[in-house]
């Protein structure tokens, strides 16, 4: 399951997203996630549907590279669905003993497992196709504006791009850290809950001890290159918008635009 969590990883090939300025990326994900929000009935999930799977083969990420991803989130997905499934009030389809599945409730489970499926593969499609520094770089320079009230812009995105690129890396030691224990003979499948919980102790504590070494190396090699946060620092690359970045920012407002219509033309 561990080595299934792609989030946070960078997928490299060349293709026009990849290109684009991180900027864009980053408005465009915000943009996407909003809408997934607004989205209130079945036209609206499969604007935002047709919208992510045609930037997906753009940015030539296979698809089944991205799916594979949805299995760390599984066991959410389903109980989110249950839960909406089952506690949800209104006219009832099936009822055994206390359960009581009704019409709104599937309504509202099929529509949050598209809305955490449809979040999930957006976010991760950002960081498929942004690099760490380029993610830091966007951040910086789009909240710029927010040094002006003394908020430590830099910093922040410093610790984001941080926490993004160690993802994958301290999910790769977990499983490395979980096979090492099995092949000692520890069992993470047999037994109940409570001792199946008890069972990870020899892999997190491991983990953690890992966690901090990297973080201590880490924080040695920034102060060996004489880091002290934003200021002052310049770039080598600066960011600039292209004639990509416009055209795909006309295309964002023209999915905003049949998103609102979507909502208000054709609601349900």
């Amino acid at each position: 399951m561990f080595k299934d969590l792609t989030l946070g990883q960078y997928y490299p090939v060349d293709s026009p997203i990849h290109r684009l300025d991180p900027r864009t990326k980053l408005l465009s994900t915000f943009v996407y996630l909003v809408t997934l929000f607004v989205a209130g009935n079945f036209w609206g999930y499969l604007l935002a549907a047709v919208w992510l799977f045609t930037l997906i083969a753009l940015s030539k990420i296979p698809l089944g590279y991205m799916l594979r991803g949805l299995r760390g989130i599984l066991f959410l997905l389903l109980l989110s669905v249950f839960i909406n499934m089952l506690f949800t009030p209104g006219t009832v389809v099936f009822s055994f003993w206390i359960i009581r599945v009704t019409r709104e409730g599937l309504r509202q489970a099929l529509r949050m497992a598209v809305r955490l499926t449809l979040l999930l593969l957006g976010s991760s499609l950002m960081t498929f196709t942004t690099t760490p520094t380029e993610l830091t770089a966007g951040l910086e320079k789009g909240l710029h504006f927010l040094t002006f009230f003394g908020v430590p812009v830099h910093e922040i995105a410093m610790m984001m791009s941080i926490a993004l690129r160690f993802l994958p890396v301290l999910t790769e030691e977990l499983d490395k850290i979980r096979k090492a224990q099995m092949a000692r003979g520890a069992d993470f499948e047999s037994g109940n809950f409570i001792n199946r919980t008890k069972a990870l102790i020899p892999v997190l504590i491991p983990l953690f001890v890992s966690a901090f070494r990297r973080a201590g190396e880490l924080a040695t090699a920034m102060e060996a290159r004489c880091y002290h946060g934003g200021e002052g620092r310049t770039k080598m690359k600066p960011l600039r918008y292209a004639k990509a970045d416009r055209i795909y920012y006309a295309a964002l407002l023209l999915y905003v635009i049949l998103m609102i219509l979507t909502r208000t033309v054709l609601a349900s």
